[in-house]
């Protein structure tokens, strides 16, 4: 859009602060400069940008360093240090003030340190030694964590205090090492393969507290990082504070901003092992619960299946079958006894009508001969001759007198 300036000098202050923008940007010289100075009222904010004020005796200038720049970096400025910032300077509208818009920065006196921190990083990047695919694993429950740090280092301390309250399960083993000066990169080289070749730890932390890119060249060592690249024991570096980085750092298999941070990466918290134990124990004693219920129902299932096909079973079926048969023996029996009972009864009945006995009874009367044979006919009788007679009620004799055919 093209910005039309008043004809008058009565200008507002919108079309001002476009105006003298609009100056900056047009100056080369004022979109690619460097400028030295002493760094104050440095703060970092939420959002990850970064504020800062740089002055000299006579003048300040406020600067800022967005995000995307910040992370990038490999130093952190600190209050009353002397910095060589590069960036561009523009207006802020809101307050109508100039500032500088950083987007590097290396300290003052170290600039030779970091044209050689570059060069290495470079090199061994080159080689592989900054590789994701060859970093190791770090495990979730180490039994035993070796510690390369000063013994008069302050992030010990905070390490050993993590660690015991985290963690205390683990076996802590300290292999102090100097970590900084001339001699500390063979020192810390020393400390290293004594744990990876002889202590043989699950992992190893090596740690230092914060400080400038001097005090932390000792793990910008070449041979160092070669070392660390080797080990094969996991290691965890937690050197400086959050944007110190070094060489060792990334030749690490994982890197944790500050000491302490190191000891919470390579740890469980107990009290989430704790939590996640209850759990186990109450998720096992459902799993058993439900596998009783399940080899409780099998086992009656089965149980039920043997009892069907058990000889046992066999004979309590034959057994009532017995029973059955001999109920219907004694059915059969009281029905053949009842058959026979009345038709004894009948036959005594038709017996007792055919008894002569009671025919006589009747006002008859049977004949018989002097030799005891009835008389059926009178031609077994003569005129005169003696015949008994039998009444129902006695015997008599009877002389025959007239026979009437």
């Amino acid at each position: 859009m093209q910005f039309t300036f008043p004809t008058t000098i009565n200008w507002t202050v919108s079309e001002l602060t476009h105006y003298l923008r609009e100056l900056f940007s047009t100056s080369m010289e004022l979109q690619d400069l460097w400028v030295t100075g002493e760094v104050s009222n440095a703060t970092r904010s939420s959002a990850g940008h970064f504020y800062f004020t740089l002055k000299d005796n006579a003048a300040s200038i406020r600067c800022v360093m967005w995000k995307q720049q910040f992370i990038s970096q490999h130093y952190l400025p600190k209050d009353g240090e002397l910095l060589q910032v590069h960036g561009y300077i523009d207006i802020y509208p809101p307050n109508g003030v100039y500032q500088l818009y950083a987007d590097r920065f290396s300290p003052l006196g170290a600039g030779l340190l970091f044209q050689e921190f570059i060069r290495l990083k470079n090199k061994l990047e080159q080689e592989g030694l900054f590789d994701v695919e060859r970093k190791k694993s770090i495990p979730s429950h180490p039994k035993r964590i070796g510690i390369v740090t000063s013994l008069a280092a302050a992030a010990l301390q905070d390490i050993l205090n993590t660690l015991r309250r985290r963690y205390p399960l683990a076996e802590v083993i300290l292999a102090p090492a100097l970590v900084q000066g001339e001699d500390a990169p063979q020192s810390l080289i020393h400390a290293l393969r004594l744990l990876d070749q002889q202590i043989k730890p699950d992992v190893i932390i090596l740690a230092r507290g914060g400080g400038s890119i001097e005090d932390l060249w000792a793990f910008n060592d070449e041979q160092l990082v070669r070392v660390i690249a080797s080990l094969e024991t996991p290691i965890v570096t937690g050197i400086g504070h959050e944007t110190d980085f070094t060489l060792a750092d990334f030749a690490s298999d994982l890197r944790a901003p500050t000491p302490t941070a190191a000891a919470e990466l390579v740890t469980p918290n107990i009290t989430d092992l704790k939590a996640a134990l209850t759990t186990q124990v109450q998720r096992l004693n459902q799993a058993a619960q439900i596998q009783i219920y399940q080899f409780k129902h099998a086992y009656q299932t089965i149980r039920h299946r043997l009892e069907l096909i058990s000889p046992q079973n066999r004979i309590r079926i034959a057994r009532q079958r017995l029973d059955e048969i001999q109920h219907l023996l004694q059915i059969n029996a009281q029905h053949s006894l009842q058959h026979r009972a009345n038709l004894l009864q009948s036959i005594s009945q038709h017996l007792f009508t055919l008894n002569p006995q009671n025919i006589l009874s009747h006002g008859y009367a049977i004949l018989q001969s002097s030799d005891g044979a009835l008389i059926r006919s009178i031609n077994q009788v003569q005129i005169g001759e003696t015949v008994g007679v039998k009444l129902t009620d006695g015997d008599l004799d009877a002389i025959v007198k007239n026979i009437y055919p």
